[in-house]
């Protein structure tokens, strides 16, 4: 695949624009932290609001759109930690679902806080659905980058694209991202995503999110599972424009709490991610706004002894000291040995026109 090195165009939300002249589009995910409450869904709400979030992401399934209900050992979740081994793909995704029902009022707690909505469909059913809510950016979890009639289905409604490529590889993240432009959509961001749950922070490979940039032609972001948030903010030096972490609500344990993290430590990522930003900046080689008066206590040459004319400078009465209104400390060997066309007084700031030069 020939790579796209052009820079990548500006994504355009109601809310927020994802570029490289904007801070991170933070979302807080949703997944199953709800522990079947809407009351807590809403709270989840209110909290990623209050944190700083940009966006509110949920999951649109049901375990009959998932799977089939089957104890067979294909079904068993298996290799994944011990808070899902052994249970049935049926039973987790019943759990963790959340019901098409309280799409709505969620949607609107969100816009009401400032936040955009916005969901993972996983079959096209709730495509449909989703459509129905006016939802304006659609999620593709990792699990359906393969998926390729769900990818066309998505990319044909025009809406821009958070495509997460966990376990993929490089012909299928390429096979996902001809299937999105093939079918007209080039509004897409991919997301550097480890679907482990947690995630180790030695498989982050935080390196890939250039390369993907580079190859792809597009915004790249993280999808974090590990536990803390460093990963999230380094993802940031790297380039990462959308970053997506799992919230969950302050004591409260469940399906996914294992892998969130709670609104106090979300607010601390956020924070942290714009002061990472920030900090990024230009390539600098001329002094900042904020350095400019620091540039007047730098070393410059000073008497420090009354000094008469026409006595000889020595390392006795000048020296090179802060602060820097003085001739620059450059000049002080070529001074030690002329001598003062003036009376200088001590703590005077050395100039040229002190200085008596012998042709």
């Amino acid at each position: 695949m020939k790579k796209l090195s052009t820079k990548p165009s500006a994504i355009l939300l109601s809310r927020f624009t994802i570029s490289d002249n904007n801070s991170p589009f933070i979302v807080a995910e949703l997944s199953g932290n709800h522990n079947n409450s809407l009351a807590n869904a809403l709270e989840l709400v209110d909290q990623a609001a209050a944190a700083g979030a940009n966006g509110f992401k949920l999951q649109t399934y049901t375990a009959d759109t998932m799977t089939i209900e089957c104890s067979e050992p294909d079904f068993l979740v298996k290799g994944t930690g011990k808070e899902w081994d052994k249970r049935t793909l049926y039973d987790l995704y019943k759990e963790a679902s959340t019901p098409w029902e309280w799409h709505l009022p969620i949607y609107e707690r969100c816009r009401e806080k400032g936040m955009i909505p916005f969901s993972t469909p996983f079959d096209e059913t709730a495509v449909d659905f989703l459509e129905t809510l006016n939802n304006e950016i659609y999620k593709i979890a990792s699990f359906e980058l393969t998926d390729i009639p769900l990818l066309k289905k998505v990319a044909g409604t025009k809406k821009p694209m958070i495509v997460s490529t966990g376990m993929a590889n490089e012909s299928e993240i390429e096979k996902a991202v001809a299937t999105i432009r093939n079918e007209g959509n080039h509004n897409f961001i991919l997301l550097k995503c480890t679907s482990a749950y947690p995630a180790k922070f030695e498989d982050a490979n935080l390196q890939t999110i250039p390369y993907i940039r580079e190859k792809y032609g597009c915004h790249v972001g993280l999808s974090d599972h590990t536990l803390g948030l460093a990963c999230s903010v380094i993802a940031t030096a790297f380039g990462a424009r959308v970053i997506e972490k799992h919230l969950k609500l302050e004591g409260q344990e469940g399906v996914d709490s294992h892998f969130s993290i709670t609104p106090k430590e979300f607010k601390s990522m956020v924070d942290t991610i714009n002061q990472g930003y920030a900090s990024i900046g230009n390539i600098q080689t001329s002094p900042s706004d904020g350095e400019k008066a620091s540039r007047n206590y730098r070393r410059s040459i000073y008497a420090t002894k009354d000094i008469q004319i026409g006595e000889i400078f020595t390392s006795e009465n000048i020296r090179v000291i802060r602060p820097g209104f003085g001739l620059a400390p450059e000049h002080y060997e070529s001074v030690i040995g002329k001598r003062s066309k003036f009376t200088i007084e001590r703590g005077t700031a050395l100039t040229l026109s002190h200085v008596e030069m012998i042709n």
